[in-house]
C-alpha cells in the first residue's frame, strides 16, 4: 500500500498524514491497481499460512491440525479476518453460534467465505481459553471445508499480515465493554472495511460507506446478535465483494475500500490526537502557568 500512497497522495503524505484533504487523493488511485495491490497482499497472507502449516507437517502434527492452520485456503475467496486478544465480551465465537447456516455460507458454490482467527488469551483466562478451544474445533471440522483457520503463535508479525491481507476486519464485542480496538483502525487505513458492533472506535468511524455495522444487544442475546451478523454477511457483504465486472474487479468493494483509508487514516491518527491537546490544552495550561508564576 506505501507504493500507491506514494504514487498517488504525492511525497509529504506520511509527514502530512492527519491532513483529510491528503486523503482524498486515494480516489485518484485507479480501481484495478488498488485491487491488483490488495490481491498480492492476500496471497502473500495465505502463503505465510501455508507455510506455517507446512513447517507443522515437518514437526509430525496430524491432517487435521493442518487444515486448522489455513493450508486450504483460497485467494479467490471473500476472506474475513479476527485477531485479537480472546477475552469473553470480544465474543470471538459469535459468527460460530449456528454452524449449520455458517457451513451454507463457507461452502457456498459460487460465493463461499473463508475465515481466519488468531490471537492469545491471558494465561489466567481460562474462558478466553474456551473460546480458542472452540475456534480451533470448529476449523478442524471437514463440514466447513477447511475454510475456518486458527493461527497459533499471534504476533506482530502475523498481525501484519492479517491486517494488509484479509478483506474484511470483524470484530463484534459485547457493548459497552470494548475500549477501543486499533486492529480495525490499522487495517481500515490498509483499505480492508471494518465490520463491528457499534462499540469502540466504530461508533465514532462508521460513516455508512466504510464497511458495516450492526447494533449488538449488549445483553448477551448471542442469537440475536448473531442473527444480525449472518444477514449482513448473506445479503451485503458477501453480494458485494463478489460483483466483478468484466476484469475481474469488484466496483463497488473498492469503493468501500478507498472510503475506508480516506475515513480512517486522518481521524485516527497518533499525530491528530497530540496535535488536538496541544493545540486545545496545553497552549492555554502554559499560558495560565506563565500567567500565575510570577
Amino acid at each position: 500500500m506505501t507504493s500507491l500512497f506514494n504514487r498517488y497522495l504525492g511525497p509529504n503524505w506520511l509527514a502530512d498524514h492527519d491532513n483529510p484533504s491528503i486523503w482524498q487523493l486515494v480516489d485518484e488511485i485507479p480501481d484495478e491497481e488498488l485491487w491488483r495491490t490488495h490481491r498480492l497482499l492476500k496471497m502473500i497472507m495465505i502463503a505465510a499460512m501455508q507455510d506455517r502449516a507446512r513447517e507443522r507437517w515437518k514437526e509430525h502434527a496430524s491432517p487435521d491440525i493442518i487444515m486448522a492452520s489455513g493450508i486450504m485456503f483460497d485467494p479467490n475467496t471473500l476472506t474475513i479476518g479476527f485477531a485479537r486478544r480472546f477475552a469473553s465480551y470480544k465474543r470471538a465465537n459469535l459468527i460460530l453460534h449456528d454452524l449449520d447456516r455458517l457451513k451454507g455460507i463457507h461452502n457456498h458454490s459460487r460465493h463461499p467465505v473463508q475465515i481466519v482467527f488468531a490471537g492469545k488469551a491471558h494465561p489466567a483466562d481460562n474462558s478466553g481459553k474456551q473460546l480458542i478451544q472452540q475456534v480451533f474445533n470448529a476449523a478442524k471440522d471437514p463440514a466447513l471445508g477447511g475454510r475456518i483457520a486458527f493461527i497459533e503463535d499471534y504476533d506482530e508479525g502475523v498481525a501484519q499480515y492479517l491486517v494488509h491481507g484479509v478483506d474484511v476486519w470483524l470484530n463484534n464485542p459485547q457493548p459497552p465493554f470494548e475500549a477501543s480496538g486499533t486492529s480495525g483502525m490499522k487495517a481500515g487505513i490498509n483499505g480492508v472495511p471494518h465490520f463491528s458492533v457499534l462499540d469502540g472506535w466504530w461508533i465514532e468511524g462508521f460513516n455508512g460507506a466504510n464497511g458495516w455495522a450492526f447494533n449488538g444487544s449488549g445483553n448477551g442475546t448471542e442469537a440475536t446478535d448473531s442473527e444480525e451478523l449472518y444477514a449482513i454477511l448473506e445479503e451485503r457483504i458477501v453480494p458485494a465483494y463478489y460483483d466483478k465486472d468484466e476484469s475481474g474487479v469488484s466496483r463497488s468493494w473498492v469503493e468501500i475500500m478507498k472510503e475506508s483509508i480516506k475515513s480512517t487514516a486522518p481521524r485516527f491518527s497518533s499525530r491528530r490526537m497530540v496535535k488536538e491537546y496541544a493545540l486545545g490544552f496545553y497552549q492555554d495550561a502554559l499560558k495560565y502557568a506563565n500567567e500565575i508564576v510570577p
